[in-house]
C-alpha cells in the first residue's frame, strides 16, 4: 500500500489516481479516504490527479497513541503534499476534514494551494462557547461515552442522522454497511480523541489566513454540523468565499448529493 511517514513515524496511507492538476481530499469522522470514491473517480476521469488519504488513526493509516490534534493533522497533510510534490493543489475538506485543510493553510501557507472547498465542514467553530451557539459540551461527552461503551452500535445508530434517512433521505443498506465497516477500521482512541478535537478547536483565527478562492458547500438540513453555526459563518468570514446551500440536504452530501457536489466542484475548479 502507498504510504508516507510523518515526522513522528506515523504511516499515512493515500490513494493517488489520474494525472493533471491535483485535488487533495480530506475525509470526515470517523471515515477514511474511501468516502471520496465518487469524487475521485469523477475527477480522475476528467483529467485531474486525485489524492485522498486516511487520517492518522483511521482506515489503513497507522494508529499511534497521540497526535489527534489539528496542528499535527495539518502537518500530516503538509508531509503528504511535500512527499508527492503537489503544486497548484485544490484542497477539499469534508466535515472534520474541513478543519485540517484550513489549519494546513494557517500553518504552512498557500504557496502550493490553488483553491479551497469546505463541504459540510466544522469550520469556523463547532462546539458551543461563550460567544458561539453550537452544540453543548454535554452533546460531545455523550457521543464519546457512546463510542467507548459500544462503538459498533453507536455508529450504526448514527448512520440515519449522518445520511438524513430519519428525515426522508434515501440511501442503500449497502452504504450503511460500508460506512460502519470503514468506521470500525479506525482506532477507538483516534475516534474519541478526534471528537474532542473537532468539538473544541476554534478555527476563527485560521479563517483570516485563507487567501485563495474558496467554496463553502453545506446542506441546510444537516443534523450533525448545523449550517447556521458553521458553514454560514465560514462563508461570511473567508474573504470572497462563494456559498452554495443545498436545500434539504443532510450532512453526508458527498454521497447523498454526489452528482450535484461533483458538478459544483468542477465548475469551481475550472472557474
Amino acid at each position: 500500500m502507498p504510504t508516507i511517514k510523518t515526522t513522528d513515524g506515523t504511516e499515512i496511507y493515500y490513494k493517488d489516481w489520474g494525472t493533471g492538476q491535483p485535488i487533495l481530499f480530506s475525509h470526515g469522522w470517523p471515515l477514511s479516504a474511501d468516502m471520496w470514491d465518487a469524487q475521485m473517480l469523477f475527477f480522475a476521469e476528467r483529467g485531474y490527479r486525485t489524492v485522498a488519504f486516511d487520517r492518522r488513526g483511521f482506515g489503513r493509516s497507522g494508529q499511534p497513541w497521540g497526535g489527534y490534534d489539528y496542528d499535527t493533522m495539518a502537518d500530516d497533510i503538509g508531509a503528504l503534499i511535500t512527499a508527492l510534490d503537489l503544486r497548484d493543489v485544490v484542497l477539499v475538506g469534508f466535515s472534520m476534514g474541513g478543519g485540517d485543510v484550513t489549519r494546513y493553510i494557517a500553518r504552512h501557507g498557500s504557496g502550493r494551494v490553488a483553491k479551497l472547498a469546505l463541504v459540510s465542514a466544522v469550520t469556523p467553530i463547532f462546539g458551543k462557547t461563550a460567544d458561539h451557539d453550537g452544540p453543548d459540551k454535554s452533546f460531545f461527552d455523550a457521543l464519546k461515552a457512546g463510542i467507548v461503551k459500544d462503538r459498533a452500535q453507536f455508529l450504526d445508530d448514527f448512520n440515519p442522522i449522518f445520511y438524513g434517512t430519519n428525515k426522508g433521505m434515501s440511501v442503500s443498506q449497502g452504504i450503511f454497511k460500508q460506512t460502519l465497516q470503514i468506521a470500525l477500521m479506525a482506532s477507538i482512541k483516534a475516534t474519541v480523541d478526534c471528537a474532542t478535537a473537532f468539538a473544541e478547536t476554534d478555527f476563527r483565527p485560521d479563517m483570516q489566513t485563507i487567501d485563495v478562492p474558496t467554496l463553502v458547500v453545506h446542506g441546510d438540513a444537516d443534523q450533525v454540523v448545523p449550517f447556521e453555526s458553521t458553514g454560514k459563518l465560514a462563508a461570511e468570514m473567508i474573504r470572497g468565499a462563494a456559498l452554495k446551500v443545498y436545500p434539504g440536504a443532510p450532512h453526508a452530501t458527498a454521497t447523498t448529493h454526489a452528482d450535484r457536489l461533483n458538478a459544483d466542484l468542477l465548475a469551481f475548479i475550472k472557474g
